[in-house]
């Protein structure tokens, strides 16, 4: 005899995950129906969009010094992320490594740069540089494809 996994209270089920990538199903009689169509190329990245970028960057610059906090270090590590981002070849480990930097040496910051690194413009760099980085990237911050890149688009 099977023992199927009995939901807790009122139906609902307590999960816990880590490190999950892809698609995810928790309930009982579930039924899932996955339809794949070929993936279409990120749409490149024009001047006006990296102008942007750049002025989001330089805004975290302004937010860095009016906190006179972090020192040249926090200024170094947002260098970092604006070449590992705008690279050819943009560098996930640097954002990750830039993120928790920051996370643990300036938190007042570390919202900021979260944002810069989920911008959609990020987004599109990386998936345009091909599927191995935008897989680690979607790996690493949970990132979804840029909207005009999404299905149906």
């Amino acid at each position: 005899m099977t023992t199927e996994p009995a939901p807790a209270e009122g139906g609902r089920y307590d999960v816990r995950a880590r490190d999950v990538a892809g698609q995810f199903v928790v309930g009982s009689h579930n039924t899932v129906i996955r339809s794949e169509r070929p993936q279409e190329a990120a749409a490149p990245v024009t001047e006006e969009q990296l102008d942007r970028l750049r002025e989001e960057f330089e805004r975290v610059r302004v937010q860095l010094a009016e906190l006179g906090q972090g020192g040249p270090g926090a200024r170094e590590r947002l260098d970092e992320l604006e070449e590992a981002v705008t690279a050819e070849e943009p560098d996930v480990s640097v954002m990750v490594y830039v993120r928790n930097w920051f996370l643990r040496t300036l938190p007042a910051l570390a919202g900021a740069v979260t944002t810069l690194i989920g911008d959609p413009v990020v987004g599109q760099l990386v998936y345009q540089a091909g599927d191995q980085f935008a897989l680690e990237y979607d790996r690493q911050f949970g990132a979804q494809r840029p909207e005009s890149d999404a299905p149906g688009r």
